[in-house]
Parts: structure tokens; sequence; C-alpha cells
């Protein structure tokens, strides 16, 4: 992996990388994949079983049910208090059960899905794996292929590539040989194509300067990995569960307060609160939400599908 090849010649870059023009042969490739690593991209750690029992429990629903169960433990109604946790535990427990089998289904659908690219070794054309390209491959593109690796020019005809992923321009932008300013940004790096990219028209035959974690997509990747980012339905389930939780706080508080302006003992008031948070509650709406999410995903890894985004 080399810095500023876009400023030099496509003669450096190659003389740099110790490689020519047809390509590395497999025992070359082989040696420099043991050394660079598979050109993949840091994967989020898969989750183990505790840590989906995890986030069965980190619902603002099934904390108010716990505390109702607490609360009715210490005013001595053990039984309303095994009620609710034996709720909490079900609710958990459905929950954990096929969130989990849907991680496993996901897993599967990945396991499944090998993308191939073109490129040059041992004097001929071959496909080989995504994760098998090394820098110093000479890789072979056309309309509609991803770009596998950060790469520099060395032959386009008509290339158009589309880079939105990465600089956030509306159009795809023509690409060709030619050496560049040091400085130049992203953007107006006209010689290179980078990793997480398409070719929308055209063809063009370059040589991979960097892979895996060492391109700029691998970059970008690694600081999202930091925090995951939310989702939209994760974040519309997470502010309906605090208002269904805020909601039944203030009737529950309003509630008592009358309670005990009206003269009612103490211990009465409380677990007349404690039931009436337990009724609000719609105790099953996490189990009920991963069950169908879970259930979703293990019908389309049974039929096979995938789903592609194109930006």
């Amino acid at each position: 992996m080399i810095g500023n090849y876009w400023a030099q010649t496509a003669e450096q870059v190659l003389r740099e990388l110790q490689v020519d023009p047809a390509g590395l042969t497999s025992d070359a490739a082989a040696e420099r994949l043991r050394l660079y690593g598979p050109n993949l991209l840091h994967e989020e750690r898969s989750l183990s079983r505790l840590r989906v029992l995890g986030r069965q429990l980190a619902s603002p629903l099934l904390f108010l049910l716990i505390f109702a169960a607490a609360v009715s433990a210490a005013t001595g109604s053990w039984a309303n208090a095994v009620i609710v946790l034996s709720i909490v535990f079900a609710s958990a427990f459905i929950g954990y059960r096929r969130e989990y089998s849907a991680h496993v289904a996901a897993a599967e659908l990945r396991i499944r899905v090998k993308t191939r690219t073109r490129v040059w070794r041992d004097g001929h054309e071959q496909l080989v794996l995504l994760e098998e390209v090394v820098p110093g491959d000479i890789v072979l593109l056309s309309a509609g292929n991803l770009v596998p690796a950060d790469m520099l020019i060395l032959e386009a005809n008509d290339c158009y590539v589309s880079q939105s992923v990465l600089t956030g321009e509306s159009f795809p932008v023509e690409k060709a040989p030619a050496v560049v300013a040091m400085e130049a940004p992203l953007a107006a790096r006209s010689n290179c194509v980078y990793m997480g990219t398409n070719v929308r028209s055209g063809t063009l035959r370059g040589v991979v300067v960097a892979t895996g974690e060492g391109t700029q997509f691998g970059g970008i990747a690694n600081r999202l990995s930091l925090r995951p980012p939310e989702t939209e339905f994760e974040r519309g389930s997470r502010r309906f569960g605090y208002l269904l939780t805020s909601a039944m706080l203030i009737i529950v508080v309003l509630v008592f307060v009358a309670q005990m302006l009206a003269g009612r003992p103490l211990v009465d008031t409380l677990l007349f609160s404690v039931a009436l948070a337990v009724g609000l509650s719609p105790e099953l709406l996490p189990a009920i939400l991963s069950v169908n999410l879970a259930r979703g995903a293990e019908m389309m890894a049974r039929h096979g599908v995938l789903v592609r985004h194109l930006s």
C-alpha cells in the first residue's frame, strides 16, 4: 500500500508495487494475501446469545414491568410480583429466540453471497473472490461492476464511475489515466477509483493500491463502526416506547396523588398504582416486534432473497 499514488505515473506505481502490466503470479498473490490480509472491511462483532437477551431486556416497557414487580415484592404482594416477572421473562424469551434465529439466518445469507472480480494473474484473465484481491492485482472492470479496492487507472474507455458514497456527487464522473496534483482532494482524483463505488459505463483496467481497511471506504467504515448508526425503525420503536412509558408514568402519578389526597392507605394506593401501570403497559410489544422482524429475515433466507443498495 503506497501513498500519493494519484500524483505518480502508472510506471512509478507499478514499479513500487513490484508488478508488471501482465499482473501477479498466483504464488505472488498468495504471499501478498498472507502479508496484507483479506480484502475485507471490519465487520460488526456477531451477537452472542447473552447480548441478544440483553437487547430484549433493554426495552423501557420491560423496565416499567420490572419496577412494578419490585414494588409488589417490597409491599409483600409476592403473587403479583411473580406474575409480572413471568410476563417479563416470557416476552424477553420469545423475542430472544426469534431475534437470535434471525441473526443466524442473516449470517447464512452472507455466507452464500460470494462476490467475484476479474483480474490478470499468471498472464491471463481470472475470476477471484473479492476478499482475495491484493495490492498489485491488475483488475478489469466494466459497466455495472463494483470497484473491489482502491485503484490507479491504467487504461479507460469512456468510463464513468458513481462515487457519491464517498464524495456526495450527484452524477457519475469520468475516469481516465492521468497524473493529478498531490494536494488534489478525493473528488478531483480523476485517475483513481475507490472501493464501494461502481462503474456506470465504459471499461477500465487498473492496479490495486490499497485493500480492506486501508482503503478510503475502509477508513470511513472504521469510524462509523465506533458507534453503529441507529436505523429509522429502531429510532421509531424507541421513541414509541418512551412515549408510552411517559404517558403511563404521568397517569400513574396522577392516580397515586389523587388516591393519597382521598385518604387511601399508602400500601393500597401503591399497589393500585402498580396494577394500573401493568394494565396500561403493552407487555408483549417488544416480543411482537422481534418476532415479526425475525420471521421476515428467516423467510428471506429460506428463499435466498438478496437486497442490494445502490447509491
